[in-house]
């Protein structure tokens, strides 16, 4: 294993770390094996932003005796609403939520207390410039953290947290379809360049890059999210490069940007976890990712990710799994795999029950149209 320095931290990541969503929802055993098999390759990193006590008992188990083993980011902000995955700035709900994942997980203290989903101008101001701040600097110098960090999708506003001197480290999107997807540019134009051949780097988002250079500058590291792109870089039929990554590609990518110190996988199986430590005995030519970039023809629309940030849903919608489903059965239109419409059947909710009232889409950090995927659910579903 690799090892990166965190901030301006003594803390070192390493290059592959693990996220909590691929271990949510999985047996205990399972998160067992997972944890286990990383910690014996030398992952000493895990990101845990999923609200809810289960699987922080599972991580507190799968943890026992190996604490010190592992650098956790623990979120402050990340809630349940209903059972469903929320986001709030309430002191009181922040303070109540950071104390269950402290008690969940086991332990005292968490490595990196991270503000949560810090997206938009309003929830910069509420965690930068608010009584949350105090909060969490407050947690900081008593020890219930050892330094702070922040997640965010937003390379505008990530800049701005980065320049704040406050974190040490923020979680961020990285890929290259979201590097070279400019939010107000004409991405066949910037592709077109003929100096593209030479250097691939010139195709990325002037912001995302500038991005980039202000966490160098200011010693802020980044810990990487979506490097997959839910997995869909690794499929031709989903991926908007038109042809499928392969995992180790897709980490190299994300491991040459700037800044980066770690790349976090919601691995939810000892398999897949295997399958992305290979990377570290992958040849160059196996890590180049090049041609792909060389050849990218996509467009701005990369469909939805399953994050689940557009929740909670007022009808209860699990929304990431109806699209998830919806998306695997839209490749086989005609002929529905009948284990996708079982398991699609046996949600407590149905993309039938959407009232169409967009509140996910107001919530989403990628502009999908979720109401329009909830009608597409249906006609493929029927219910």
């Amino acid at each position: 294993m690799e090892y990166r320095k965190i901030g301006k931290t003594e803390m070192q990541a390493s290059i592959i770390g693990l996220g909590s969503e691929g271990i949510s929802g999985v047996s205990s055993a399972e998160v067992d094996r997972v944890i286990g098999c990383a910690i014996d390759h030398g992952v000493n990193i895990l990101d845990c932003c999923m609200p809810g006590l289960e699987v922080q008992k599972n991580i507190n188990q799968a943890l026992r005796g190996k604490r010190k083993k592992m650098i956790i980011q623990g979120h402050i902000g990340s809630s349940a609403t209903s059972g469903q995955y929320d986001v709030s700035r309430d002191i009181g709900t922040c303070r109540k939520n950071f104390e269950d994942l402290l008690k969940g997980l086991g332990t005292d203290y968490v490595d990196f207390g991270m503000f949560f989903f810090v997206d938009t101008d309003k929830d910069f101001s509420l965690c930068f410039e608010d009584e949350l701040l105090n909060y969490v600097l407050g947690l900081k110098e008593k020890g219930a953290i050892r330094a702070i960090g922040a997640s965010c999708h937003n390379s505008e506003i990530a800049g701005r947290i980065a320049e704040t001197g406050i974190v040490d480290l923020i979680m961020f999107s990285v890929n290259p379809v979201f590097d070279m997807t400019p939010v107000n540019s004409d991405i066949y134009e910037i592709l077109d360049n003929t100096k593209l051949k030479e250097n691939y780097t010139l195709a990325i988002d002037p912001e995302r890059l500038c991005f980039y250079r202000i966490c160098e500058r200011r010693q802020v590291s980044i810990t990487v999210m979506k490097t997959l792109l839910a997995g869909k870089l690794l499929l031709a039929e989903f991926s908007p490069l038109g042809k499928a990554m392969t995992a180790s590609q897709c980490i190299h990518y994300a491991l040459t940007r700037p800044a980066v110190a770690s790349v976090l996988l919601g691995c939810k199986s000892e398999a897949e976890l295997k399958d992305a430590l290979y990377y570290l005995e992958a040849s160059d030519a196996e890590r180049d990712y090049s041609q792909h970039i060389r050849d990218f023809k996509g467009t701005s629309q990369f469909g939805c990710l399953y994050c689940n940030h557009c929740q909670p849903c007022p009808s209860n919608i699990d929304i990431a799994a109806v699209t998830r489903y919806a998306d695997i059965a839209e490749l086989n239109a005609t002929n529905i795999p009948p284990t996708v419409m079982q398991h699609y059947k046996a949600l407590e909710r149905h993309a039938s029950d959407c009232v169409s009232c967009k509140q996910c889409e107001s919530k989403c950090p990628f502009g999908i149209p979720v109401s329009k995927n909830m009608k597409k659910a249906v006609t493929l579903f029927g219910v």
